[in-house]
């Protein structure tokens, strides 16, 4: 029987939680009788925390991790990694404005692919944004060499040989798709629907995009170039 495990980021989310929990848990069984939660608190100051443990003890179905401080989505995203028992893992965020029945879109192509990335249609959360990706996105593109289109987009479905093969640095979540190429996995990007955020407020803006990105982009692709790539004769 296929096991199934979303994972999401959550960093001062308390508005989001249950609606984000109960759309995850409503698209999920139906179809995956086997499935998990992991919401990683990212040491979240609003209450988060402390929801997220009342959740996870009315719901065996729910792991919730809490660091001791904030350390970022990378972070957040490798000790989902670490945690999760599925077969198949997804990752999206916490704000629903990619939607869990989208995993639905995706699913068909992971028997094709190792790795099925989703790339929001259209961009609802405002031009600011729609800039900072278009331009992060094409610089990253730029330096390692690649042709993601929406590397940022947070709903991403893997086999789970793929995250297993991660190992992460800060600000490598940025570049998931790269690093499974990297890897030796086969990749696929399919659109997805995008939504703007109800609650809440964004952790991100174009600095810490823009500058971060293109530093850890020059890391990747000095990852790519000292790669190893040997045979062993038969």
């Amino acid at each position: 029987m296929e096991r199934i495990s979303v994972i999401a980021p959550i960093f001062n989310e308390k508005e989001n939680i249950v609606r984000l929990i109960t759309k995850i848990e409503e698209t999920l069984k139906k179809r995956f009788l086997s499935y998990e939660i992991i919401l990683i608190d990212d040491g979240s100051t609003d209450g988060s925390g402390e929801l997220l443990d009342e959740e996870a003890n009315k719901n065996g179905h729910i792991k919730i991790a809490h660091f001791t401080k904030n350390n970022g989505q990378t972070a957040a995203l490798d000790a989902g990694f670490k945690i999760a028992t599925g077969d198949l893992i997804v990752t999206m965020d916490a704000d629903l404005q990619t939607n869990p029945e989208d995993i639905y879109t995706l699913l068909p192509y992971i028997e094709k692919y190792d790795m099925v990335n989703g790339m929001r249609e259209s961009r609802e959360d405002g031009l600011k944004r729609k800039i900072s990706s278009l331009v992060g996105n094409g610089v990253r593109n730029f330096v390692t060499g690649d042709n993601i289109k929406d590397t940022g987009c947070p709903l991403k479905l893997f086999k789970k040989e793929v995250v297993k093969s991660f190992y992460l640095f800060e600000g490598m979540h940025r570049f998931l798709p790269t690093l499974a190429k990297i890897n030796g996995f086969s990749i696929i990007e399919i659109p997805v629907r995008h939504y703007d955020r109800e609650f809440g407020t964004s952790k991100y803006g174009i600095f810490n995009r823009l500058f971060k990105g293109l530093k850890d982009a020059f890391a990747v692709r000095w990852m790519e170039q000292r790669k190893l790539n040997y045979k062993i004769k038969d």
